[in-house]
């Protein structure tokens, strides 16, 4: 085991317990092999929207709801919330995990392809979370960029990409990470940072 994943296991071990809904959502991650941002981004997003005073946010990749439960107990009832997934399973299941958790939040739960809601969405946008299939990030970001507040986070997960940003042989969802980050570094629009906890997270400041 590299030190790199001495220190994920070491972060992950001494994160505090969540609650019991949550913990249920990143069980059925685990048993489905269903990629999330798990509990250490969670509390990242946490934090960014109780810092910028977020209220209205919206996910490109929602999944069944794992990443919005954590802004939702950031933003609480004066926030809202639009979530974009593929499939209607996964917006039964996040509405179901929310309600069951008590969640004060108003959601939209788009079923569709991220990239086709997002054409229909105006902002502005507190932040923007990005979590789409990985050949598609450099779509994203003139997407994303006129639908977000001056001042307001663009998101995206998995910049480090369990490595494979460094393979020599890069398959096509790693060159739509390599593209999306010199494309993001290079925006002026975007002042950028990625933070290497878990798989990277790219945090873009709208300037």
């Amino acid at each position: 085991m590299g030190k790199f994943e001495d220190v994920h296991e070491y972060l992950t071990k001494i994160t505090p317990p969540r609650t019991t809904i949550l913990k249920e959502m990143e069980e059925y991650a685990k048993e489905q092999d269903f990629p999330i941002i798990g509990p250490l981004v969670g509390r990242l997003l946490y934090q960014l929207a109780h810092l910028t005073k977020a209220r209205r946010i919206l996910e490109l990749g929602s999944g069944y709801g794992y990443s919005a439960f954590w802004f939702s107990i950031a933003v609480g009832a004066k926030g809202h919330i639009t979530m974009t997934d593929g499939k209607k399973e996964n917006k039964r299941m996040a509405m179901d995990f929310f309600k069951r958790a008590g969640l004060r939040s108003q959601f939209d739960f788009l079923v569709g392809d991220s990239l086709k809601a997002i054409k229909k969405l105006s902002g502005p946008y507190d932040i923007i979370l990005n979590d789409i299939d990985k050949q598609d990030y450099p779509q994203t970001i003139d997407l994303a960029a006129p639908r977000l507040k001056r001042g307001g986070l663009f998101i995206s997960d998995n910049l480090i990409w369990d490595g494979k940003v460094c393979a020599r042989n890069p398959d096509a969802a790693t060159k739509g990470i390599l593209e999306f980050t010199d494309m993001l570094y290079k925006d002026n629009r975007f002042f950028t940072t990625i933070v290497p906890i878990r798989d990277g997270v790219a945090i873009a400041l709208k300037l």
